[in-house]
């Protein structure tokens, strides 16, 4: 029997090691996980009783092989969820799905609302066009935006930056107010020195122009025909939070018979010419080398390829350079928050129904804030008397904010909230605490643009196959990574050497979700 090494227990390493164990009975499964939680960015940390999406996820995908894959592991509510009884709220149900109120292993359908938070007031994401946006911006900046909207329509960039994709879609003025600073933010760079195809990849079809299309549709009451990238109403979501998909998928793997190493970070890849004889990994503070026929990474390519022996020079350059974004968090609970409640979704408490929140002021460093009640009722202690929110930070490893204490970084980060005056005081919050992610966000600047060349060269290691989003330094929501993954299977079993359906993955217009773009002026992390 063949031995499939896999680096990493995310995503794409475990739908990997499932797909492989469930279409092969040729290959011995080993996945090897630097921490000791499943779902990589995509993880649930549980503090208290109340549980903390890493980055927020919603479950939204066109691709019928991923909704059928996500049915097989969580199967659809087919009873409503806590919030929707007590609310009389309809949700769509799946007819003899299980009970959310009785069993764990069940997908929430819930309500997707996610807004702007600018100048102290909500604005829609992507901005929509009704009187509230209207009295929002006031007269001046209506009128200031429209013009600047015409101008770019009528005399389109050259799209060399991020900053001329976003200008030719939506107008340098929306841009200025909605999309630069929060860019920069979340990059830690100028829009204008990151490379366009993080736009063209994450924001399909979203303009004022499918603004104003869906906009026309509404009032029109049609409702058949496409629907606009990033203007879904309602998406899927694990009632224990997206980390509860993937410690289920890790128990089915190991009911397969595959085997998972937990805290064993790996850091050698043993290659012989162009073939990987095996790996090693750390763990308890010693070596450890084992053998393997097939290596499927979804680690860093940086450190992929840092870890490997006799590299040309140009790629290891090339993988040396690839920059990423870090990410910290810190779950708040307070009794309350100072935010009005104007819209008609009801909710317990009558808090504000976002999922998450963007945060486009400059007097702060806050990215988004996450108001977990809204994800799932189930990841809430005290649902009727608390707010759990998750306050968001970009930041890089090893600088200041990263090096924060837990209550360092609290005092930070509480402080702004006073300061957004999403509470009065700090003294009102009841419990924090804090999370690190490393390499979150694989960023498209510095090496990114020679990336091609080192695609070429990883594709010259004959068992070697990058998945995932860090596995191919490409900023794939949750569905993205999975593809790839079912990808890479499909090659091994049908001896298939070509591997450009797999990078293919996310850049053809089927693997797109309409969700992916609620990430424009963010992530997804949805994304995702």
């Amino acid at each position: 029997m063949k031995k499939a090494l896999i680096i990493g227990a995310g995503p794409a390493g475990l739908t990997a090691a499932y797909e492989l164990l469930t279409k092969s009975k040729d290959y011995q499964v080993v996945i090897f996980e630097e921490t000791d939680q499943f779902g990589g960015i995509s993880r649930t940390v549980e503090y208290k009783g109340n549980r903390m999406d890493m980055g927020g996820h919603r479950f939204f995908t066109k691709v019928p092989e991923v909704n059928e894959w996500w049915d097989k592991m969580l199967p659809r509510q087919g009873k409503p969820t806590y919030d929707d009884i007590v609310l009389d709220r309809p949700m769509q149900m799946n007819e003899g799905g299980p009970d959310p109120e009785k069993t764990d292993r069940v997908m929430l359908r819930r309500n997707r609302v996610s807004r702007i938070f600018f100048d102290r007031k909500f604005y829609d994401y992507p901005i929509s066009l009704k009187a509230e946006t209207f009295k929002n911006m006031g007269l001046i900046k209506t009128i200031e935006c429209g013009f600047s909207y015409i101008g770019a329509m009528l005399f389109k960039r050259k799209e060399n930056s991020l900053e001329d994709f976003y200008i030719n879609r939506f107008g340098k003025k929306l841009y200025s107010m909605f999309f630069e600073y929060y860019t920069e933010n979340l990059w830690g760079r100028h829009p204008s020195d990151i490379d366009p195809s993080w736009g063209a990849q994450r924001v399909k079809g979203v303009s004022i122009m499918a603004v104003l299309k869906n906009a026309f549709r509404k009032l029109s009451g049609k409702t058949g025909g496409k629907v606009e990238t990033s203007l879904i109403e309602e998406f899927s979501y694990p009632k224990l939070g997206p980390g509860q998909l993937w410690e289920v998928t890790a128990d089915e793997i190991k009911k397969l018979g595959g085997t998972i190493i937990m805290n064993a970070k790996v850091t050698g890849i043993k290659k012989d010419g162009n073939h990987i004889k095996g790996v090693s990994y750390i763990m308890d503070g010693k070596e450890v080398e084992i053998d393997g026929d097939i290596v499927i990474s979804s680690m860093p390519i940086k450190d992929l390829v840092a870890g490997m022996n006799d590299v040309p020079a140009d790629p290891a350059r090339i993988a040396a350079g690839l920059p990423y974004r870090d990410y910290m968090t810190l779950g708040v609970l307070v009794p309350k928050l100072n935010l009005e409640n104007k819209t008609k979704i009801k909710t317990i408490g009558n808090i504000v129904p976002d999922n998450w929140v963007y945060v486009q002021d400059r007097t702060v460093k806050m990215g988004r804030f996450q108001i977990y009640n809204n994800w799932s009722p189930y990841l809430v202690k005290d649902l009727e008397n608390t707010v759990w929110v998750g306050l968001e930070y970009f930041c890089f490893e090893g600088d200041n904010m990263w090096n924060m204490t837990e209550d360092e970084f609290a005092k930070m980060a509480i402080g702004e909230m006073v300061t957004l005056n999403l509470i009065s005081s700090a003294d009102e919050v009841m419990d924090y605490h804090m999370e690190r992610v490393k390499k979150a966000y694989p960023a498209y600047f510095d090496t990114y643009e020679e990336m091609d060349k080192l695609i070429e060269y990883l594709d010259t290691i004959d068992n070697l196959y990058c998945v995932g989003r860090n596995g191919q330094h490409r900023y794939n929501n949750i569905d993205h990574s999975m593809c790839t993954s079912f990808e890479v299977v499909k090659n091994i079993i049908s001896g298939k050497t070509d591997r450009s359906n797999i990078w293919n993955v996310n850049t053809e217009k089927e693997y797109h979700e309409t969700d992916a773009a609620d990430n424009a002026a963010e992530e997804e992390v949805e994304v995702d």
